[in-house]
């Protein structure tokens, strides 16, 4: 997943926005949009463990 991280304005106080691919979600600081991002990173790092009834290389599930 691309991240992307930029203020929306040249003003200390202006918006910054978190690009991720396609979607886009606007805070009012900062420090908002870099906690967001440092939690998203760690939810996409973290490991995921599938059931064991889902074929991973198809993405289907055995019945």
């Amino acid at each position: 997943m691309n991240i992307q991280l930029q203020p929306l304005g040249p003003h200390e106080d202006t918006n910054w926005q978190v690009r991720m691919n396609e979607h886009v979600i606007t805070f009012r600081t900062e420090r908002q949009a870099r906690a967001f991002v440092a939690t998203l990173e760690a939810r996409l790092a973290a490991p995921h463990v599938l059931p064991p009834d889902l074929d991973a290389t198809r993405g289907e599930r055995h019945v």
